[in-house]
C-alpha cells in the first residue's frame, strides 16, 4: 500500500492501536474490527475506521482486519523496520535510563552514543554506549550521519544543546527539557513534557478524588 501524507495525530494515534494489537491474547482470534478495536481503546469507531484506512487496505466488511497483517502494516508505515541512529545529549539520570533502555530497538530507535560537557562522565560507557564530549558532537553526527538528536539536559541549556545539534545536520529532536525550542520550520521537534503529564495526573486526581469522596458522603 502505497504511503499517505497523514496529520501529526494520527501519527501520535497510531502506536497506541499497534501496541494493543500486539498485546492481544493468542486465543485463535485472527481478525479484529474498526469498532472492536475502538471499543477497546475507548475511542471513537469512526475516528479509528479512518486511521486504519490511512495505513492499511486489508480490512474486510463483517470480517475486519487480519491482526498479524494490520500489525505489519502499521509498523511498515511508522518505518519500524529500519533503523534510525540517534544520538543523546545529557547523560545524567535520565538520559542514562534512555541509553540503557534495549527496547528503543523494536520501534528502530538505535541511541549510538551519548554526549556531556561533565567530565566524570565522559569516557564512560552505558549499556555498551559511550558518553563522549559535547565537543565531538558535530562532528561524530555528521560522519556517522546521525539525523536525530534527544535532548535530556536542565531547560537553561537545551536550546544550546539544540542549536549544536541543528549546526550538525539533525533534522529530527525529541525533546526531554521542560522548554519551548527554537527551531527552524524543516526541523521536527517531538516534546516529552512530564510536567504538563504530572499536572494532568494530578488534576484527573483531584476530581477522581471529590467525585469519589462526594459519594462517600451522600
Amino acid at each position: 500500500m502505497a504511503k499517505k501524507e497523514i496529520s501529526k495525530a494520527v501519527l501520535k494515534r497510531l502506536p497506541t492501536y499497534l501496541t494493543y494489537l500486539k498485546a492481544m491474547p493468542d486465543n485463535g482470534q485472527t481478525h479484529i474490527s474498526a469498532t472492536a478495536l475502538a471499543s477497546a481503546l475507548q475511542m471513537g469507531e469512526v475516528q479509528v475506521r479512518k486511521d486504519l484506512a490511512m495505513v492499511s487496505d486489508g480490512g474486510r466488511p463483517k470480517i475486519g482486519y487480519p491482526r498479524g497483517a494490520l500489525i505489519a502494516d502499521i509498523e511498515d508505515f511508522l518505518g519500524y523496520g529500519e533503523t534510525n541512529n540517534a544520538v543523546l545529549i545529557g547523560a545524567g539520570k535520565l538520559g542514562k535510563a534512555l541509553l540503557g533502555y534495549s527496547g528503543f530497538a523494536e520501534y528502530g530507535l538505535n541511541i549510538v552514543a551519548g554526549f556531556d560537557t561533565d567530565a566524570a562522565l565522559v569516557g564512560k560507557t552505558k549499556s555498551g554506549k559511550s558518553i563522549l564530549p559535547i565537543s565531538e558532537l558535530s562532528q561524530f553526527c555528521r560522519e556517522q550521519k546521525i539525523k536525530i538528536g534527544i535532548i535530556t539536559v536542565p531547560a537553561e541549556y537545551a536550546q544550546g544543546v539544540c542549536d549544536l545539534l541543528i549546526e550538525a545536520g539533525i533534522a529530527a529532536i525529541w525533546n526531554f527539557a521542560p522548554i519551548h525550542l527554537d527551531v527552524p520550520a524543516e526541523i521536527l521537534v517531538q516534546n516529552e513534557n512530564m510536567a504538563a503529564s504530572l499536572a494532568m495526573l494530578s488534576k484527573h486526581l483531584s476530581e477522581h478524588m471529590e467525585q469519589h469522596g462526594a459519594k462517600c458522603q451522600e
